[in-house]
C-alpha cells in the first residue's frame, strides 16, 4: 500500500479545506501545513499531494515560498506527486492557478507527476498550470465556481486512485 502525504499552503482557508476534503476521500491521515513541514515528512511518503492557492499575479502562497526550496532539494525519485490548487478564474484569468504550475516545474524532473486534468469546463485565459493542453493537477475556483468543487474533487480522486 502506498503511503500518501498531503502538503498544503493556505492563507484564507480554501486550500486547507480542499486538502482535508481530499484526505477524507482518500482515507489519508497525514496532512501537513507546509509552514510546519520538513524534508523528512516528504521522505516518509510514496505519494505526495501538493496544494497551493495562487496569490497576486500568479504567486505561490506565502508558506510555499520557503517550502518549494525544500521540495526542490528533496530526493523524490520513485515517488508519485499530484498537484491541486485554488485560484480565481474571473479576477485573475491570466494567472489562474499559476502556483500549481510553479510547483510542477519544481517536481517534474524529480518524480512521476500524476493527476493531470482536462481544461474542458474551465473558464480562464492563461495559466502556468497548463502543460500540453492539460492542467497539471486539480484546479479549483472557490470564489466563482464553488458549486463545481465537489464534483471536480471526486473526479480527480478517482484519477489519483487509478494512478497509484
Amino acid at each position: 500500500m502506498n503511503k500518501i502525504g498531503i502538503f498544503y499552503g493556505s492563507s484564507g482557508g480554501n486550500t486547507e479545506g480542499v486538502a482535508k476534503n481530499i484526505a477524507s476521500k482518500l482515507c489519508v491521515s497525514d496532512i501537513y501545513d507546509v509552514c510546519k513541514a520538513q524534508a523528512g515528512d516528504l521522505a516518509a511518503h510514496d505519494v505526495l499531494l501538493f496544494g497551493s492557492s495562487t496569490w497576486g499575479l500568479g504567486d505561490l502562497q506565502d508558506d510555499w515560498e520557503g517550502f518549494i526550496k525544500t521540495v526542490a532539494s528533496a530526493d523524490l525519485s520513485g515517488k508519485k506527486v499530484a498537484l491541486f490548487g485554488c485560484g480565481d478564474s474571473s479576477s485573475y484569468a491570466d494567472t489562474f492557478c499559476d502556483a500549481m504550475g510553479k510547483i510542477y516545474q519544481a517536481v517534474k524532473d524529480k518524480a512521476t507527476v500524476i493527476g493531470f486534468t482536462d481544461t474542458a469546463g474551465y473558464s480562464f485565459d492563461a495559466s502556468e498550470a497548463v502543460v500540453n493542453g492539460q492542467l497539471v493537477g486539480l484546479a479549483l475556483d472557490e470564489d466563482n465556481e464553488s458549486n463545481l468543487t465537489e464534483e471536480r474533487i471526486d473526479r480527480w480522486v478517482e484519477i489519483i486512485k487509478s494512478a497509484i
